[in-house]
């Protein structure tokens, strides 16, 4: 049977709910997925018997990792929801104003291409490189979530921290990531399929999250031979800055949303493509149609 927590342990929760999201979104790179990482670690705190928990910072750390680790594992076998989740917390800048903080947005760029990285190392480094870098949680602990020695430990982190710096970082968007863009939209338009391959990256991904779920394509051929779909977009299109990284907003004539697509690119060629279709996803963007073409 499951009991409240006492005023005590309620409250000392509390005071590490804002400690344990941050460690969640930082393995799991959704907001939505920490809290409810953070609130399944609330209904197994609800379930255990105080009087073992010794230290309880220490315990909910490794009852919320274990959680992202799960989740994390899942992701794994099943990449296609991974991608459903990623744009619940889409951020959206005009990419023709200026930026009421300029350096807030840098700094959300930079946030966003470090879980760019974060997403190319296995289940087990991420959460190592994240507890053990970020928030200082000793290798005996992080062992104890990964079922591994501290030993080992050690060398998955350390593993996962020669990725994260041998990985190319870009610190914003920047003009040439926008030109790659541009330069994939006319090739789109003007159905130049060897244009489309110069501008992809090989293992290029693209996901297309509609009402139905997350629809993903690997490769640069197969996305190149579906990119017309981007051609009758031209006309009604709106650069923007989708999460920090290159982009635009579509609309239809009567001028409802059509697409938010947003552009990953790394050494002059594009990684990654994002569509959102699903409509009230698209509602919740707070950009007006462009004019008349």
């Amino acid at each position: 049977m499951t009991t409240a927590p006492s005023g005590l342990v309620s409250e000392a929760f509390e005071a590490q709910r804002d400690r344990l999201r941050a460690v969640a979104y930082r393995v799991l790179g959704s907001h939505a997925d920490a809290e409810d990482a953070v609130q399944e670690a609330w209904l197994r705190l609800a379930r255990q018997d105080e009087a073992t928990i010794g230290n309880l910072a220490g315990w909910l750390t490794t009852v919320v990792g274990r959680i992202c680790l799960d989740l994390l594992r899942s992701r794994t076998a099943h990449p296609e929801a991974a991608y459903g989740q990623q744009s619940a917390d889409l951020v959206v800048t005009p990419a023709d104003d200026p930026a009421p903080d300029e350096q807030a947005v840098r700094a959300d760029a930079v946030g966003l291409a470090l879980l760019v990285v974060l997403d190319s190392l296995t289940p087990g480094e991420r959460l190592a490189f994240v507890l053990h870098d970020m928030f200082a949680v000793p290798f005996a602990d992080i062992g104890r979530i990964l079922g591994k020695s501290t030993d080992a430990t050690k060398m998955i982190a350390s593993r996962a921290r020669r990725k994260v710096r041998g990985a190319d970082r870009p610190a914003g968007p920047g003009r040439e990531h926008r030109q790659v863009v541009d330069a994939f939209r006319a090739a789109a338009v003007d159905g130049d399929f060897e244009a489309l391959l110069r501008v992809l990256d090989p293992d290029v991904k693209l996901t297309v999250d509609t009402p139905a779920g997350a629809v993903v394509t690997l490769g640069a051929t197969k996305v190149a031979a579906g990119a017309r779909m981007f051609s009758g977009e031209a006309a009604r299109h709106r650069p923007v800055l989708l999460d920090g990284a290159p982009g635009h907003l579509t609309w239809r004539p009567d001028g409802t949303p059509l697409s938010a697509i947003a552009f990953t690119v790394a050494e002059g060629r594009i990684t990654a493509i994002h569509i959102v279709t699903d409509p009230p996803k698209l509602a919740t963007l707070q950009l007006s149609a462009p004019g008349p073409a």
